[in-house]
């Protein structure tokens, strides 16, 4: 295993996990990160970027694809089940199924190889800005712990990240969660695939747009929602998306 912290100053706010089995460029992403007040350690392997995501508890993880000893896919899945990390896949792959795959075991975006490492740090940068509760604030003299969103027999708590659906608890990744969540907050609104992602990361949104059309697939499956009578998340054809009225 390798974890060179590359810890920056003491008080690093966030800590990075990266693995890539290629050392060059793992080490350029972590000196990147390291310049932005990261803590960045460093894995080659799959196995052993588990084994340091269970023990770094990283609050971001930048994972290759294609792995030696176990895929990226695979540690993706596997951390998933012990972490909230945010995940950011590297491919060098840029094909449609490969982006449905790294997405479906719970990554949030994933980045196309060669790609400049200022761009991503950038992103990740987005990604941690994003605020844990997507919903407008509260106004003053409001009570600090929103109500939860009702939509027919759909709940989302937004202050403790929950969704029910007819009283059985649904399990959305973070991405989901706050997409859905974004959507339930603005009855009513139509919002682009950009309105969208840049409300849920509190900023302007830089990646591919359409990301946005392969978290709306899973909370919709997760959801049982049929593809002949959207009730929860219905799309504007030419628009973007708006929250339904759950009938």
């Amino acid at each position: 295993m390798t974890d060179a912290p590359r810890a920056a100053a003491e008080g690093s706010q966030y800590r990075a996990l990266v693995v890539d089995d290629e050392t060059a460029l793992a080490d350029v992403v972590a000196s990147y990160l390291v310049r932005e007040q990261f803590s960045a350690h460093i894995a080659h392997t799959g196995p052993d970027g588990l084994e340091l995501a269970r023990t770094v508890d990283p609050d971001v993880v930048i994972l290759d694809l294609g792995l030696p000893g176990m895929d990226g896919l695979e540690v993706c899945r596997q951390i998933r089940t012990f972490s909230d990390a945010y995940v950011v896949i590297l491919t060098a792959r840029d094909t449609e199924i490969d982006t449905i795959l790294g997405l479906t075991v719970g990554a949030d975006d994933y980045v196309t190889k060669p790609f400049s490492p200022r761009e991503l740090v950038a992103r990740i940068r987005a990604m941690l800005r994003r605020p844990r509760i997507a919903a407008d604030p509260a106004p003053v003299g409001a009570s600090a712990r929103p109500a939860p969103l009702q939509i027919g027999a759909l709940r989302i708590d937004v202050a403790a990240r929950q969704v029910s659906l007819a009283g059985q608890p649904i399990a959305l990744t973070r991405m989901e969660f706050d997409i859905l969540a974004t959507l339930a907050a603005r009855p009513g609104l139509v919002l682009s695939r950009r309105q969208l992602l840049e409300l849920v990361h509190d900023g302007p949104w830089i990646g591919n747009d359409h990301l946005v059309d392969v978290h709306i697939g899973h909370v919709r499956r997760k959801l049982g929602e049929d593809p002949g009578a959207r009730r929860y998340v219905v799309t504007v054809r030419g628009v973007g998306y708006r929250i339904g009225n759950g009938q």
